[in-house]
């Protein structure tokens, strides 16, 4: 039997929600199975899938050991340099000014190098993330820019700051403009454009059009012309990736 204690990052989620993360290994179907046959519990007592946690609260998990993670290599993160460009911290966030090249979380080349893993190296350091005292949450970003894309972006430091910036990135509370600058200087001086596209993971690339085609999608985009340079034909933009 193995016993969690709901800690402040844990609260507020679902039973499953919480398994999923803190259990990772529990196969989803033996997860319910085990949850009707109260097999794991809340308080000593039965709990449902809904069911939420609160701070405080003891979870039983009567289930074999095989399902826990003993694993007790170094963690990603402490192979990644913890050297960061913060133009912004306090106690629930940092917000990253992220440089071209670098990636935000580990893509299919493997690298621990990405903006995330830099993050956690810097919070282990200062002794404000301790992931053997964590059962669900690790500092999260709450927006992300491509590896040649630079520019801020938001890291949350507790599950708190993480449901309600992610909520305010759900709603539109929060604006995101780029700087781009064009080769060809735009007719309009502003304008808000639609087009569609499609990407093929297979061989990341992306096709785009005027008009709609199977299996594609909306992209909006508004733009303003900031600065131009007639003799080199090129402008600055500010742009709005309306759609992402």
């Amino acid at each position: 039997m193995r016993e969690f204690i709901i800690n402040q990052n844990d609260a507020g989620q679902r039973v499953d929600k919480f398994l999923t993360k803190a259990v990772p290994k529990l196969p989803k179907n033996l997860l319910y199975k085990y949850l009707r046959l109260k097999r794991i519990k809340v308080n000593g007592k039965r709990c449902e899938i809904s069911t939420r946690l609160a701070c405080g609260d003891v979870m039983q998990l009567y289930i074999n050991d095989e399902f826990f993670d003993t694993d007790s290599g170094k963690p990603a993160f402490l192979s990644a340099p913890s050297a960061l460009n913060i133009i912004y911290e306090d106690e629930n966030i940092i917000l990253c000014d992220k440089k071209c090249g670098l990636v935000v979380h580990e893509d299919e080349s493997g690298s621990a190098d990405t903006l995330i893993n830099r993050i956690q190296h810097y919070l282990y350091e200062k002794g404000e993330y301790r992931p053997e005292e964590e059962l669900s949450f690790a500092p999260a970003l709450c927006n992300r820019i491509d590896r040649n894309t630079g520019g801020i972006v938001i890291c949350a430091k507790n599950a708190e700051s993480l449901r309600v910036l992610n909520q305010k990135v759900k709603d539109r509370e929060l604006e995101k403009l780029y700087l781009c600058v064009t080769v060809g200087i735009p007719k309009e001086k502003s304008a808000r454009l639609t087009a569609y596209h499609q990407k093929d993971e297979g061989t990341k690339t992306v096709k785009v059009s005027d008009r709609k085609f199977a299996g594609s999608r909306t992209m909006i985009t508004s733009y303003r012309v900031l600065a131009e340079n007639k003799a080199d034909d090129l402008a600055l933009l500010e742009v709005d990736l309306v759609t992402g």
